[in-house]
């Protein structure tokens, strides 16, 4: 029922604060890693693509005594591992998805390419080299010097990570359970609105539902989530159903936005006194 959903959610939401690398990694306690990614989240509600999760890499400096650059690498690093994950079970599902038309092959093509580029700029320092140099002679001048510190950033995050393999190998695991785990969630609350999809299409819909909730055009994705969840999910239940699907997926992102509420005001004060004290250097 609804308050099973919840719970389920709730002990999921808080596996992923105790293993995130955010914790894991950085030298702050489990209450402060808490608070920060619930701080993450309420700005994730406002921010396009998750950037919320960005910021992060301000606070990680102050609380975690990191280098501005190693704190960026390791949210980079983070948010990297998420999204090779989510690609990795997309891709499993879409290539074992029976009904597949001429634009679920264009997905499926694009989601692997994405997942093997993605998985080269993380483990390949010379391809991920060769990416940022392209990107910056192609770009427009105002984003060259943002392409420049994004590829010292992720310099010190292959330099970091790849330096320790058995780490490195616990936290991708780590983000790929973590991310089983949302998927197997929303499955549930399928279940729960009394329809049924099977476990392994679940695995290609709900991530591309995702995905398109990223896109930058609508509030916290809301309305381009539920729109892709009507048309993914169409040959298995109405778009009553789906809607309803929409909106607890939606429930994922409010909830620890919400809880997050009464830590933002804390961690934007600190924020502002970052860019004071980094104005008068």
């Amino acid at each position: 029922d609804d308050g099973e959903a919840r719970n389920a959610q709730s002990a999921i939401y808080n596996l992923q604060s105790a293993i995130s690398p955010t914790s894991y990694l950085s030298s702050l306690t489990f209450p402060e890693a808490n608070r920060l990614i619930l701080a993450a989240s309420t700005l994730n509600m406002v921010l396009p693509s998750k950037m919320g999760d960005i910021v992060k890499a301000y606070f990680m400096q102050e609380r975690g005594h990191l280098s501005g650059s190693l704190a960026l690498s390791l949210v980079i690093f983070e948010k990297a591992c998420d999204m090779l994950s989510l690609l990795l079970w997309c891709a499993f599902g879409l290539l074992l998805y029976p009904q597949k038309d001429a634009l679920f092959w264009v997905m499926t093509v694009s989601v692997v390419g994405g997942l093997v580029v993605g998985g080269l700029l993380l483990g390949s320092r010379p391809f991920a080299q060769v990416f940022f140099f392209s990107g910056q002679t192609i770009a427009p001048k105002p984003i060259k010097a943002k392409l420049a510190t994004f590829q010292t950033a992720w310099r010190e995050m292959h330099d970091y990570f790849w330096g320790d393999r058995s780490q490195l190998l616990k936290i991708t695991a780590i983000s790929i359970f973590t991310w089983f785990l949302h998927l197997l969630q929303i499955w549930f609350f399928i279940l729960a609105l009394k329809a049924w999809t099977p476990f392994v299409t679940n695995l290609a819909l709900s991530p591309l539902a995702i995905l398109a909730g990223l896109l930058p055009l609508t509030f916290a994705g809301v309305g381009t989530r539920d729109a892709a969840l009507i048309v993914f999910y169409q040959p298995y239940f109405n778009a009553a159903t789906a809607a309803a699907l929409g909106v607890l997926c939606t429930s994922r992102y409010l909830m620890p936005a919400i809880a997050g509420l009464p830590f933002l005001g804390h961690y934007v004060s600190n924020l502002r006194q970052i860019k004071q004290r980094l104005k008068r250097d």
